[in-house]
């Protein structure tokens, strides 16, 4: 099993499989509008915009699992990327990507890679541990999604390379997906 065995609904609500991405490395990434890391969505679009050429898609999943920071609808999240941040690379449907209705693809995402823990350097980090302990305990154990704008580095043969948290930049994995292209 890999990710090209899995459907999502673009922004437009129409079904993509994933296979539509066969021979591509592709960064999978769960976002929101009004979240402290919503500004990642411009280094993402200068992954895009430097590697897509080469071989790099980048899709978005909207979630609102998170202090409900993706409260729009999918014309008012479409805008928002477009407006704010000149989003091109593919936008999907809003999703949960915790708990019993998941995404199957967040599903198989979470049981393929393990979470290595939080860097508790990094002051972000220690901001949203204290929030996920008192306000979404259910998300800090196992593999769960912790935040928004955790990334999933795919390789070109459908493989996860590697998981991403939150607080690092779209930017620092710029050697990994080098590597892959």
């Amino acid at each position: 099993m890999n990710i090209y065995d899995f459907t999502a609904n673009d922004i437009n609500g129409n079904p993509v499989s994933l296979q539509d991405y066969k021979g591509k490395v592709i960064i999978i990434v769960n976002t929101a509008s009004k979240c402290d890391f919503t500004p990642q969505y411009e280094d993402l679009q200068k992954l895009y915009d430097k590697y897509h050429s080469q071989g790099l898609e980048i899709l978005g999943f909207p979630c609102n699992q998170f202090m409900e920071q993706e409260p729009g609808n999918s014309a008012d999240i479409k805008s928002f990327c477009d407006l704010q941040y000149g989003v091109t690379f593919p936008i999907f449907e809003k999703i949960k990507v915790n708990g019993k209705f998941a995404h199957p693809l967040f599903k198989y995402l979470k049981e393929s890679t393990t979470f290595d823990g939080l860097d508790m350097k990094n002051s972000s980090n220690k901001i949203l541990d204290a929030i996920l302990k008192e306000k979404f305990p259910e998300f800090t154990t196992g593999n769960s999604i912790r935040w928004n704008f955790t990334k999933f580095l795919v390789d070109k043969n459908g493989n996860i390379v590697k998981r991403f948290e939150s607080a690092i930049s779209p930017m620092e994995l710029e050697p990994y997906i080098k590597k892959e292209i």
